[in-house]
């Protein structure tokens, strides 16, 4: 399977602020979901995209990222089964696995929601990173507003 390809690329707003988490050994992971609009001749909608992003790039998007921003991110598909401990049913959960992210918009463009926090992190320059660990999180968490 060599010639597979498994790479996405979404131009959308955050329904959310991004969800850090830190590995035991201090490794970031950074979840976030991205509102996606789509228009047909007859319909148009949103697909809310879970997105999970590990290591450097992952500090940025905690960093910087907030609710209604928007932004590039590219990565790729990945969908992971796990036992539901109440069931016994199998569960899937698919996400896009970040490995470049870019700020589009001007400085102060948040969707209109709100300033953008303090942060006190050193800025750093985005790389693609490495899975580190699954992030743990399910379309049920996102919020059901649409950030444009």
């Amino acid at each position: 399977m060599a010639n597979d390809l498994n790479r996405c690329e979404f131009i959308g707003r955050l329904g959310r602020d991004v969800e850090m988490r830190y590995s035991a050994d201090g490794a970031a992971n950074a979840s976030f979901s991205l509102a996606v609009g789509w228009k047909t001749k007859d319909k148009e909608g949103v697909e809310w995209i879970p997105v999970v992003a590990f290591g450097k790039l992952a500090e940025i998007c905690g960093e910087y990222l907030i609710k209604g921003k928007q932004i590039y991110i590219s990565g790729r598909w990945n969908t992971q089964k796990w036992q539901d401990k109440e069931t016994g049913q199998d569960r899937y959960s698919t996400r896009l696995v970040a490995d470049q992210m870019q700020m589009l918009g001007g400085r102060d463009d948040d969707g209109g929601q709100r300033e953008a926090p303090q942060r006190t992190a050193p800025q750093r320059q985005a790389r693609p990173a490495a899975p580190a660990a699954p992030a743990s999180g399910s379309l049920a968490d996102m919020d059901d507003s649409i950030p444009f």
